[in-house]
């Protein structure tokens, strides 16, 4: 539980610490990708419920997929608006030229753009192929 403590007595045993100085926690507000990799992620994800809706029509599927989208959208939108709040000239997205020639800096190392163009947009696409292979067998049987 809370006790209320005396300002006075805090301040005589120094218990009370002075206000930090101004420092972000976090300066790159971009994380370090590209806007064409963020649209090719929300494209495949949005292309998979596309793919499930068309598959599986039914009425009772409307509201599921209202609430697939809004989540999808919640998902992209935080990040997006967390971009748009950085300082004036803090943090520059990065262009898909530069993105191209240096690559990006993973836990495991650095690695070129190729590289990371794969392992970000991997998953994305292998849940789409799922979904157009569910949906193909579901339409076979």
């Amino acid at each position: 539980m809370t006790k209320r403590h005396d300002l006075n007595l805090l301040r005589a045993t120094g218990d009370i610490a002075t206000a930090p100085t101004e420092q972000r926690a976090c300066n790159d507000f971009n994380f370090g990708l590209p806007t064409a990799l963020f649209v090719g992620t929300l494209a495949s994800y949005l292309a998979f419920l596309a793919v499930m809706a068309i598959g599986f029509q039914s009425r009772d599927m409307v509201v599921p997929m209202v609430i697939f989208v809004a989540f999808i959208a919640m998902l992209f939108g935080t990040p997006a608006m967390w971009a748009l709040i950085a300082p004036d000239g803090q943090t520059r997205q990065l262009s898909w030229r530069e993105f191209m020639r240096n690559g990006v800096d993973t836990w495991t190392g650095r690695i070129n753009g190729p590289e990371a163009t794969v392992q970000v947009l991997i998953l994305p696409v292998l849940i789409l192929c799922w979904g157009i292979a569910m949906a193909t067998i579901a339409a076979l049987i």
